[in-house]
């Protein structure tokens, strides 16, 4: 059975999620893919602020298409997390607390995330126009130059994820594969 979580997520809460668990994720949460990520990173390196406050945030890598009318967004399937890879450690050791992708993640990746206590969701890919269907509202931020790939405030409800690494560095593609290979 799915647990309820409600985002922002704060360190403790994220500490006791265990790869594995089911969840299904309510509040706000933001979009960003490897462009905006970038741009983000470097004004951590000027010392600037950052367009959204970072602090227990969660990241969605996603570049949704164009909603619908009546839609709060189109669809809204996850982006391969490694693209992200050369920028998440920055942005965890600035609060990032969750984020939201499909596929592996890098070791400086989990080490920040295991130091920092943030955790590593995974959502369906090839479900996207299903996974729209839990946001209930969106607002691009800024990097709105970069169309799909703007950075959104998104509104969800119920939205879906597994927690594929967590702060401790359990990893359910590891875990998973070796009891798949041992049932065999």
């Amino acid at each position: 059975m799915a647990m309820k979580l409600t985002a922002p997520l704060n360190e403790a809460e994220a500490r006791k999620l265990r790869a594995g668990d089911s969840v299904l994720l309510s509040g706000v949460i933001y979009t960003a893919r490897d462009a905006a990520h970038k741009r983000l990173c470097e004004l951590v390196a000027q010392g600037k602020e950052l367009p959204f406050p970072i602090e227990d945030a969660m990241i969605y890598f996603v570049g949704p298409t164009p909603a619908k009318e009546g839609q709060a967004i189109g669809s809204a399937g996850p982006t391969t997390s490694y693209r992200m890879d050369a920028y998440s450690p920055i942005l965890i050791r600035e609060g990032l607390r969750g984020m939201i992708g499909k596929g592996k993640r890098g070791t400086e990746v989990v080490a920040a995330m295991q130091e920092h206590g943030a955790v590593y969701f995974g959502a369906i890919g090839g479900c996207g126009a299903l996974l729209s269907n839990c946001i209930k509202k969106a607002e691009i931020v800024c990097y709105e130059d970069l169309g799909a790939e703007a950075v959104r405030r998104l509104e969800v409800e119920d939205f879906p994820v597994v927690v594929v690494i967590d702060s401790e560095g359990n990893n359910l593609y590891e875990s998973g594969r070796a009891a798949y290979l041992e049932q065999r």
